[in-house]
């Protein structure tokens, strides 16, 4: 499954509601500084600060920073929350939407470099949401991970490079701190699965696992577990991740698929409330990990180096 760990380079379609942070080619790389530079003035001219833009687009203020620096392609779905914002008119409009699409006309030989980099599209959802709910089986939540996790998550990918693993990792934990800010709440909930499927070393889930009870006892975060002794009421296909309740992040094997319908949105938070009323939480869930934690233990004195 893609989930939060996905390698695959995305291409957004039109209308969806994804962000990406890339490494570029020169071309591209002007070409979105253009469209970057021309936001800003627009802004300027607007009266208005990044902060109150960002807010009133409903997007994460470090989003805007980055898109108008040039670090960060807007999908046309963000692009348009942020023109709304600034109450341009159609004309000023239509000329900052066909900056956008030069900047998507210069991809073409450029996807393969951006390979290992890709996989943040969720992380880009969750950074500009108060409230997340995501539910996994398959592989921790990205905003779980340790740094060593990850890694072995980005080596993963055909033609990666020890470079480009090294800057998605960075850029993972470093999109983690969001979950300590004040006035957010993120809910995880996984199954057992989860904690049994492992890559590296024992001692590597070991340390997982210590990360797994810290960001626990946060008050910001709940983390459930799905017991295996417990059926699940619905048998999972893949994972998803919603956002507030605006947007749902649907996982499938190789791709990721933003949806913001409102139908299909509240059906992913009715299955949401469905596993999370069979997850243990609290006292019971720490429980659950020191006791896969020792069995890691014990596992790692058996194996042969």
């Amino acid at each position: 499954m893609l989930g939060w760990w996905s390698l695959r380079l995305v291409v957004p379609v039109p209308g969806g509601s994804w962000c990406r942070t890339l490494d570029m080619g020169s071309e591209r790389r002007e070409r979105t500084k253009a469209l970057g530079a021309r936001l800003r003035v627009l802004r300027g001219e607007s009266g208005l600060t990044g902060a109150v833009l960002a807010q009133r687009a409903g997007v994460g203020q470090p989003t805007v920073s980055k898109i108008e620096t040039g670090r960060m392609v807007p999908s046309r779905d963000v692009l348009d929350r942020l023109l709304g914002a600034l109450g341009l008119d159609e004309s000023v409009s239509r000329e900052v939407r066909e900056l956008l699409a030069d900047v998507v006309a210069a991809e073409d030989d450029e996807r393969t470099a951006v390979d290992v980099a890709e996989g943040t599209t969720v992380d880009e959802e969750v950074r500009s949401a108060q409230s997340v709910r995501s539910f996994q089986c398959v592989v921790l939540p990205a905003m779980l991970q340790s740094a060593e996790y990850a890694r072995h998550v980005f080596q993963s990918a055909p033609r990666s490079t020890p470079e480009a693993v090294g800057r998605a990792v960075a850029a993972r934990v470093d999109r983690q701190s969001v979950l300590y800010e004040p006035g957010r709440e993120s809910v995880f909930v996984v199954t057992e699965a989860v904690l049994r499927t492992w890559p590296g070393s024992p001692a590597l889930m070991l340390a997982q696992f210590d990360r797994l009870l810290a960001v626990e006892s946060l008050s910001t975060v709940r983390l459930g577990v799905i017991p295996w002794r417990r059926p699940v009421p619905v048998l999972p296909r893949h994972g998803f991740t919603l956002c507030d309740q605006r947007a749902v992040v649907i996982e499938t094997f190789d791709n990721e698929r933003v949806s913001t319908d409102a139908a299909e949105v509240a059906a992913y938070e009715e299955t949401f409330e469905r596993f999370e009323r069979v997850a243990v939480f609290g006292d019971e869930v720490r429980e659950l990990l020191l006791r896969v934690m020792k069995e890691f233990r014990d596992l790692g004195d058996t194996l042969i180096p």
